[in-house]
């Protein structure tokens, strides 16, 4: 006995479950017959089950999201009695309680929060129903207390237009219980940026919106030949960028074309941005003297070797030039004369002493 359920937001739903089908008879869908043959020997298809199931399903929305079929049957058990008639009608006002919550939307984040106030309430539901209280009042105040803890919880997140998968604006909704992201492409415009031949281009990869803290990483990838694409097969790696920010000096018009970078985290990309570099104006003056002395150079004829020998100056046309006569320079010249005074001193003592004694 199982029958497919129909999509709902951007998942399949389970297969049907007996405890499922059990409700539809509470309710008063029947009677009914099941794809592997009723108790006339007949069989419904998937979609006549999932309309008689639909009014009920719907209705109850975030109920069936965060809490199970047996806790639910098993409040209404202890309020209307195990074999009570009224067992279909309390599954009734269950759901007619609860459609005010068809449409709930809560910030994904949220999710455990409201689980736990959800398995609050139907121990609360058990205590009331254990009191012998109504189900009526009793489902009506839960359904009514429900709504003001999901006022309480962290708002959803609006989304960021153009483009990136926006981790913090993911939302859980009651209606299929599913969570989504905003519906937006992973890549974002092209963004153009002219810049003349040998000056500076720069690239900034960020977005507008929040980003993980921790395992982010940055890669770039580039597609020349003048091309302004966002065709992955186009772009090749650039294996030592990396970081956010991406530089090129001198550019040269080899660099003209579409710089991307890819935005990933934990090995997944949250957004792809592309940069188009245009490359204008003629050489820069002295990249165009550099060349014309090199061509220079490559037309030279090899002459005979010249030896540029080094200036060395006399005692007076160093003392003639202004510059000479630092006070380093008349310190290092008085203590030459010095020097030279000291010698000539003790030559002349040395003859006088060897002449005396030769007489």
């Amino acid at each position: 006995m199982e029958l497919e359920r129909e999509t709902a937001g951007a998942r399949p739903l389970e297969p049907w479950t007996e405890a499922e089908v059990l409700s539809l008879r509470l309710a008063g869908a029947q009677p009914y017959h099941l794809r592997n043959g009723g108790a006339d020997g007949t069989s419904c298809s998937a979609g006549e089950m999932t309309q008689a199931w639909g009014g009920i399903r719907g209705s109850w929305a975030c109920l069936l999201c965060f809490t199970s079929y047996e806790e639910r049957l098993q409040i209404c058990q202890i309020f209307a009695g195990l074999d009570s008639p009224d067992l279909g009608k309390c599954e009734e006002a269950f759901a007619d309680a609860f459609k005010g919550l068809l449409d709930t939307e809560i910030n994904y984040e949220e999710r455990g929060q409201l689980h736990d106030a959800f398995t609050q309430m139907t121990h609360s539901l058990q205590e009331m129903a254990a009191a012998q209280g109504s189900f009526r009042v009793a489902f009506l105040h839960a359904a009514e207390k429900m709504q003001k803890i999901i006022l309480q919880l962290k708002e959803v997140q609006a989304c960021i237009p153009p483009c990136g998968l926006q981790e913090v604006t993911r939302r859980f909704r009651c209606r299929g219980c599913y969570s989504k992201v905003c519906d937006l492409p992973l890549d974002c415009p092209v963004q153009d940026l002219t810049v003349t031949r040998g000056r500076q281009a720069m690239f900034s990869c960020t977005v507008n919106f929040q980003l993980p803290k921790e395992e982010i990483t940055y890669s770039w990838k580039f597609a020349g030949g003048g091309l302004r694409t966002q065709d992955p097969t186009y772009f090749r790696d650039i294996p030592r960028a990396q970081g956010y920010l991406a530089r090129i000096r001198p550019v040269q018009p080899t660099h003209r074309g579409t710089f991307s970078c890819v935005i990933t985290h934990d090995q997944r990309p949250l957004a792809r941005l592309y940069f188009f570099l245009n490359v204008t104006g003629p050489p820069p003056r002295a990249e165009t003297e550099l060349q014309g002395s090199f061509r220079e150079v490559l037309r030279w004829v090899p002459r005979e070797a010249e030896m540029v020998e080094p200036w060395r100056p006399s005692l007076g046309e160093l003392l003639a030039r202004p510059e000479a006569l630092t006070p380093g320079n008349q310190c290092l010249l008085v203590a030459l004369v010095a020097l030279a005074s000291a010698s000539v001193t003790v030559l002349v003592w040395m003859f006088f002493r060897w002449y005396c004694s030769g007489n």
